[in-house]
């Protein structure tokens, strides 16, 4: 098992969107790399500095953090500086945190490859994660709980039918 936080604008559709893949064994919405300790929802809306932020667990003999990454950079636009779709703030900002530096070998070339294909340096941070404080219960699988919610990922990313059989 390894794990991998991914900020990707709102994490109701981030979670959503990772939950779908094979190899993906759990993930929890939260909030991430901020200056204060257990932010509230109400904390991070007024700028409190976190991200909002996905923590995904996931089975690399099943699932490799590349294959992961991939999907990843389908669903934000990757030059959008704290904003992604509809949100803006410095919560929706987009960012890869991870506590083992062993991923970076990982991270860096997934890095590399999407900035070869928009041609510029990506608005993505590409930290140590500082810390990770767990949402309030409602925002835990969000999407599934209210799926008429808002979301910057297109519905029909949450459908590609990537899990084996």
């Amino acid at each position: 098992m390894k794990t991998i936080y991914l900020a990707a604008g709102c994490f109701w559709g981030t979670q959503k969107f990772f939950d779908q893949f094979d190899g993906i064994v759990k993930t929890t919405a939260g909030y991430a790399n901020g200056p204060t300790k257990d932010p509230s929802y109400e904390d991070v809306c007024a700028d409190s500095g976190h991200a909002e932020t996905v923590k995904i667990e996931f089975d690399e003999t099943k699932i490799t953090l590349a294959e992961i990454l991939e999907n990843y950079f389908l669903v934000i636009d990757p030059l959008s500086v704290n904003r992604q779709g509809g949100d803006i703030g410095i919560q929706y900002r987009t960012g890869i945190y991870y506590e083992d530096e062993a991923l970076l070998s990982e991270i860096r070339p997934a890095v590399q490859k999407e900035e070869e294909k928009v041609g510029s340096p990506l608005a993505v941070e590409v930290l140590p994660l500082q810390n990770f404080y767990t949402a309030e219960e409602y925002h835990q699988k969000y999407l599934d709980k209210n799926p008429g919610g808002y979301c910057h990922i297109s519905p029909a990313l949450m459908h590609l039918n990537r899990k084996k059989a």
